[in-house]
């Protein structure tokens, strides 16, 4: 490649990375794109654009660009971070956990400082949860023949509003920013009259349709499992007892928030013990499948 070439696509970089910050994300992704015909070989371009059509909602776009980039660098924390969101935006959890795992897994082994761990982590216990979901629409669908119908048809309204919102976009009527917020909005709608349909099913099968999930605060950050013998650093988070001190074996630093930290300043959490223990002792069996 020609030193011009390599140069061209630097300040094309830095133009667009000008556009990204000032919120104008399409700007972005064309002098991303416009760098990338320069220089194709730099995988932080893909990355670049990636995050520009994470924000533009274009997630066929992000797939395609992180794959490249990948290809291009292995080990690249954000391809996957990013990656995962795409795949959990068009419902494949599947494959959204199995990239937030692998980006979680380059971000707490990095020698270099960041800050994203937490915000993997939290991605990672989404994109299970998720995953969790589908099989427990699945198990629920297999129990009542009704049930799945009126999802479906909420589904299918929540669907068509949110096709309503698009056209509305992009017929110029609205604005992206109040496009996002209205379908925004439409999700916690969904969301909700969703939970209180499987709600009302359960109270009239509680057996067979009881909703079954796993609170984010029993979850260890590390190996997104329920707690059973969970301890507390001093900055208040908490982990599972021997997940953390097989971390701090290797490295004196907090996984997620990378402060330092050693195995005698950790202490019990009492109170989040107990309530990991009825948590379990409530719901044997199909826990241990979470």
């Amino acid at each position: 490649m020609p030193p011009g070439n390599e140069y061209a696509a630097d300040q094309l970089k830095n133009q667009g990375n000008a556009h990204f910050k000032n919120g104008d994300y399409d700007q972005a992704e064309a002098l991303y794109g416009q760098a990338i015909q320069k220089n194709s070989k730099n995988p932080l371009l893909f990355t670049n654009r990636a995050n520009a059509r994470l924000k533009l909602e274009k997630w066929e776009g992000v797939i395609n660009d992180c794959l490249a980039s990948i290809e291009l660098m292995t080990e690249n924390m954000k391809a996957y971070f990013y990656l995962a969101q795409a795949q959990i935006a068009i419902n494949h959890p599947n494959e959204a956990l199995s990239s937030a795992l692998r980006a979680y897994d380059l971000c707490v082994n990095s020698t270099q400082q960041t800050s994203n761990a937490a915000t993997i982590s939290a991605l990672v216990t989404r994109c299970k949860k998720a995953k969790w979901d589908i099989r427990e629409r699945e198990r629920i669908r297999r129990r009542k023949g009704l049930l799945p119908e009126l999802e479906a048809s909420l589904e299918l309204a929540h669907k068509k509003d949110v096709d309503d919102i698009e056209a509305r976009f992009e017929a110029g009527e609205i604005g992206r920013v109040e496009a996002t917020e209205e379908k925004q909005q439409l999700q916690t709608e969904f969301e909700q009259k969703r939970d209180d349909l499987r709600t009302a099913f359960a109270l009239s099968d509680p057996e067979n349709l009881e909703i079954r999930e796993v609170p984010d605060y029993l979850i260890d950050g590390i190996t997104f499992e329920v707690m059973t013998d969970p301890v507390v650093t001093r900055n208040g988070r908490s982990y599972e007892r021997a997940t953390i001190i097989e971390h701090l074996k290797r490295s004196s630093t907090d996984p997620l928030t990378r402060e330092p930290l050693t195995i005698n300043e950790l202490r019990p959490n009492i109170a989040l013990k107990e309530a990991c223990t009825e948590f379990m002792e409530k719901n044997k069996g199909w826990v241990y499948e979470w």
